[in-house]
């Protein structure tokens, strides 16, 4: 491609509302512009960037097995209905009516459609296994859309379904795409975590993975061991509880003492010279209308995403003071676990305390040598708290966690029953007998990949992108295009690269070298070939763009480099 003739015009400064570099240098290099919030289009630059994340994923989908079929954006409001969804996924479901005024979605996601074509398809064992996928536009009404490409409200998802006839059926459909997530992320070029999560509303009965790339912009936080390899998304994070041999137990019974007016954890710490971690906090939250109180140790959060899974409640939140008063018969402030009428969740990690602090359920009044083994034995005890850094890893003895933030870019789920069963997908097994199909599902932001590479591959002067995504693999720039030599050069290479495949931009603008040098290393196409004063003399610069190694070679060599690096850089299958 010669550069006169693309759309492409580059950005010296970064547009005001661009909060996050991957967001900057996408509008400054030229590869999308903004129609409305969380609306974008694809310029030239960009959308050959986005078809070959497209590409990556359509090939390791089809050597996991997985068949690539389109399903329709509008969804029928009756297929939502069905599953349960309609009413419950919130504001972000973009609905709409047609002139007969049916009522329609634009889909944030398949599983509802999917369902209902594969029931009608489907009805014996001897069609099953089969998993199903479409690359397509998705449509989710965010609040608040930013960061670009990262968190918009039309973007473009891989979305794949698998259907068996049994669990470990499922567990096998689970494995090959978890496989398949980690060679697609791995030959973007991500440095990514596959971490344990929540299912959130997709819901399901088995495990769920979320593929999180490494970045300090990424709205969620990992867990992760500094041994083995066990990581989490910290809604689900666990941590090995404290150890509780060695603590030494009161025998005195728990004490009532004055503390007028000290309400919250700081005022304790600092009137009785302790510390948080002698504290026993109790949390009154409302679980679908019901109160429920939360104890953890008092240098803790509640994680709610475990609390409100161990509830099965369809809503948690805190509990106003009015309703805490009304549940305890205490202001908040004074609330604790002993002798209250409601159901108590006690942390597991609560347990390793002794002749601990709590509030006594009276205005200015709390408890000490609280003996949570002693005092709390029939509350209902588990793993409710949030993991922290340094935290004892759950899994292996050596490790600690550590905490990283990251951006989503997929997310696996076993569903099990949960659409099948709702939605009537059933197929007869060998004995002929009426069974659900065991579903599950693989989602991947195919839009979000170009995100979160540049997030971790760009310097000062722009992007660097991957061989693998670029736009092009080679900027082929003459300093001068009105040296005749210079261009008769260019267009020799320009030729003899195309014919070996290789993908060539060649800057053939009347424009300064500064110019065509900034705008080339904004762009960030993996290796420069720079045609100046040795042209006559067959040579030419070339120039790594990660490393920004430069040397002079011949054409010829030039040429070498370049068809090995692209043939280093293709998958072995």
């Amino acid at each position: 491609m010669r550069q006169s003739r693309l759309l492409l015009t580059t950005l010296r400064e970064s547009p005001a509302d661009a909060e996050v570099i991957s967001h900057q240098l996408m509008l400054r290099a030229g590869f999308i512009r903004q129609l409305a919030a969380g609306i974008y289009t694809y310029l030239p630059l960009g959308r050959k960037v986005l078809r070959k994340a497209e590409q990556i994923v359509r090939e390791e989908m089809d050597r996991a097995g997985a068949q690539e079929m389109l399903m329709p954006v509008m969804q029928p409001a009756e297929l939502w209905k069905e599953s349960g969804r309609y009413s419950v996924y919130g504001p972000e479901l973009m609905r709409l009516n047609d002139r007969h005024e049916r009522e329609f979605a634009l889909g944030p996601t398949h599983e509802e459609v999917i369902t209902s074509i594969v029931r009608g398809e489907i009805n014996s064992y001897r069609k099953l296994p089969v998993t199903l996928y479409q690359i397509q536009t998705k449509f989710r009404d965010e609040r608040r859309p930013r960061f670009g490409l990262l968190r918009g409200r039309e973007f473009l998802m891989k979305d794949a379904y698998s259907f068996d006839a049994d669990w470990e059926g499922l567990d096998e459909s689970y494995r090959q795409m978890f496989q398949a997530y980690n060679r697609i992320l791995t030959r973007c070029e991500i440095n990514f975590r596959a971490v344990e999560a929540d299912a959130g509303a997709i819901g399901g009965e088995g495990g769920t993975h979320e593929f999180m790339a490494l970045a300090d912009i990424g709205e969620d936080t990992i867990a992760a061991c500094t041994v083995c390899d066990y990581a989490a998304n910290l809604e689900q994070a666990e941590s090995r509880a404290a150890r509780t041999d060695s603590v030494e137990r009161s025998e005195e019974k728990a004490v009532k003492f004055h503390t007028p007016g000290i309400r919250t954890i700081g005022q304790l710490v600092q009137s009785l010279g302790i510390r948080s971690s002698d504290i026993m906090k109790t949390i009154v939250y409302t679980a679908d209308s019901r109160p429920v109180a939360v104890v953890v140790r008092g240098d803790r959060e509640v994680n709610e995403i475990k609390v409100k899974n161990y509830l099965r409640a369809g809503d948690l939140s805190i509990a106003d003071a009015e309703a805490v008063e009304e549940a305890t018969g205490a202001p908040a402030g004074f609330v604790g676990p002993l002798g209250l009428s409601i159901p108590l969740l006690v942390d597991e990690e609560v347990f390793g305390m002794a002749n601990g602090i709590a509030g006594a359920n009276e205005a200015d009044y709390h408890y000490r040598n609280l003996d949570p083994g002693r005092d709390l034995a029939e509350s209902e005890v588990g793993d409710f708290r949030q993991a922290a850094e340094g935290d004892r890893c759950p899994r292996c003895a050596e490790g600690v966690l550590k905490l990283s933030r990251g951006i989503e870019i997929g997310h696996v789920f076993k569903l099990g029953t949960k659409y099948s069963e709702s939605l009537e997908a059933s197929f007869l097994d060998a004995a002929g007998k009426s069974t659900r199909m065991i579903m599950g599902c693989y989602g991947i932001g195919v839009s979000r990949i170009l995100s979160a590479v540049i997030e971790q591959n760009h310097d000062t002067n722009g992007i660097i992108w991957p061989l693998a995504l670029a736009p092009y693999q080679v900027h082929l720039i003459p300093v001068s295009i009105k040296d005749d030599v210079q261009v008769q050069a260019a267009n020799d290479i320009y030729r003899r690269l195309q014919e070996n495949g290789i993908e060539v931009l060649m800057d053939d603008r009347d424009e300064r070298p500064g110019v065509k040098f900034k705008d080339s290393d904004l762009i960030g196409i993996p290796f420069r070939i720079v045609i100046g004063k040795d042209a006559g003399q067959g040579k030419v610069e070339f120039v790594e763009r990660r490393s920004g190694l430069k040397e002079t070679v011949t054409l010829q060599a030039a040429c070498e480099k370049i068809l090995e690096q692209v043939r280093l850089s293709k998958p072995a299958h």
